[in-house]
């Protein structure tokens, strides 16, 4: 009888399309498919809130899908290494597959794992099924990591020949071998009193099935793609980050969904590139994993931020006074998910007029998003506060009001998420405070009571922004 081969999951929850687990099942090998919940102690940026929902459902549908096939998977929690270590020595595995990681402490844990593995002559190998492009294999002309989008990507499609296919896959067969395994619902992923996730039921479907629904109904919308995609009051993003992120779907698989299109297509060439964002990210952090930690351009270290917690919290609860931030603000916190554009004029607001470090950002959308990603929530929150990479200049501050009126103008976004502003007429909706008292009385609006005056006026902010790069500058 055949020793069975380990596939170790992590951000790759599906059975379609999944290098690792194909290479397993290779010439009838049994497959054993195990998740750890990791606890070690070097393990930085544990999942937030909003992702183990996630996770949650995804472990459960991959599960169910595994038991149908007479398989199961064996979830245990503690450090990787170990754990995996002791599942193949538990099963007699001849081998460990996994797929290759991008976060800083999950390329730590596959060099430790490849050790223990080692001592105990256990083979391992991992494989490329994140992205479109091996990431040791993208390298500026000087043989340098890119630091700009766009020769980045055109790189990228210059060897287009290399990015990564969407793959046949069939069921493997599973081992039989009863091994220890813990309960999902001991993990306590899910929240309970107060459920903040009940809406999320409503708006997601985690999982291989839920990923294939979205993507095959964004291909239908593509087309609109490029026009429609900044709007948030229309739904024509693709909603496929969080199925991307826990590898419900591949990259592989929405971009040759979308490469079924007319290439000549705006949509879909616009949704390619987007795709082409996520690999720049991962690509930055790769090899640069201090970027969620550090201003990539250290002369930022010395930025003069201000520690004002009533305005983050005030920012969170999507109580800033500025409509389209705070539609945004409880828009995530409702589902999980924010429309992008409205991310970066949130961002930007807390950054540049309250002047709120980047990092409180980061972590609010890290514990918030369903979709939250390393290597993109690090680069978008630096981009967006003019020290990452690529970024916006400094100097770039998005006014909210214009923004609003711009991305939503009749304000039916607004009006979805901040219903307090229900009555108030477009002219004002805006920046409501600047409505005249009769117009406020008409929509039954007490600024400061039914909704805040702005945190800061706009141009006040502004200027208080660029006055502290001026002191930046100096240093």
């Amino acid at each position: 009888m055949k020793s069975p081969v380990i596939v170790w999951l992590r951000q790759e929850l599906r059975l379609n399309d999944h290098p690792a687990l194909e290479a397993a099942g290779g010439n009838g090998r049994p497959v054993i498919l195990c998740f750890i919940r990791n606890t070690a102690t070097h393990r930085s940026w544990l999942p937030g809130a909003a992702s183990c929902w996630w996770l949650h459902h995804s472990l459960h549908e991959i599960s169910q899908k595994v038991q149908n096939a007479g398989g199961e998977i064996v979830l245990r929690s503690g450090n990787p290494a170990e754990e995996i270590t002791k599942i193949s020595i538990e099963s007699g595995a001849s081998a460990v597959y996994w797929t290759n990681a991008i976060e800083p402490s999950d390329r730590k844990d596959e060099l430790l794992l490849r050790a223990e593995l080692e001592k105990n002559a256990i083979g391992s190998e991992g494989f490329e099924g994140n992205l479109l492009f091996d990431p040791s294999e993208i390298k500026s002309q000087s043989g340098t990591p890119f630091r700009v989008f766009t020769p980045f990507w055109k790189n990228c499609l210059k060897t287009r020949a290399k990015m990564r296919t969407v793959q046949k896959s069939s069921m493997p067969v599973f081992s039989q071998t009863s091994l220890e395994s813990e309960s999902l619902d001991s993990w306590n992923l899910l929240p309970k009193r107060p459920d903040w996730a009940q809406r999320f039921n409503s708006v997601w479907q985690p999982g291989e099935d839920g990923g294939q629904a979205a993507l095959s109904s964004f291909v239908n919308r593509a087309p609109d793609y490029e026009q429609d995609r900044n709007y948030p009051a229309k739904d024509n993003t693709s909603r496929l980050s969080p199925y991307l992120h826990f590898g419900n779907i591949s990259a592989a698989q929405a971009f040759s969904a979308t490469d079924q299109q007319n290439l000549s297509n705006e949509g879909a060439l616009s949704f390619q590139r987007e795709l082409g964002w996520r690999e720049f990210c991962a690509h930055l952090l790769i090899h640069f994993p201090q970027m969620p930690e550090k201003s990539f351009r250290p002369e930022f270290s010395k930025f003069p931020w201000i520690e004002d917690h009533d305005a983050l919290v005030a920012w969170q609860k999507g109580c800033t006074g500025f409509p389209i931030v705070d539609a945004g603000m409880r828009q995530l916190w409702q589902t999980g998910w924010m429309h992008n554009r409205v991310r970066m004029v949130a961002a930007s607001v807390l950054v540049k007029h309250l002047l709120v470090h980047w990092k409180h950002g980061q972590q609010w959308f890290w514990d918030t998003l369903v979709d939250a990603d390393l290597a993109s929530n690090s680069a978008g929150w630096q981009w967006v506060a003019g020290c990452g990479a690529d970024a916006a200049p400094y100097f770039r501050v998005f006014n909210p009001v214009l923004q609003g009126q711009k991305f939503d103008p009749d304000g039916n976004y607004i009006k979805q998420w901040v219903p307090e502003l229900m009555d108030l007429p477009k002219k004002y909706l805006h920046a409501p405070w600047l409505a005249p008292t009769e117009v406020l009385k008409n929509a039954n609006l007490e600024i400061g009571k039914d909704y805040p005056a702005p945190l800061v006026e706009p141009d006040v902010g502004r200027k208080r922004a660029l006055n502290a790069l001026a002191q930046l500058k100096k240093l």
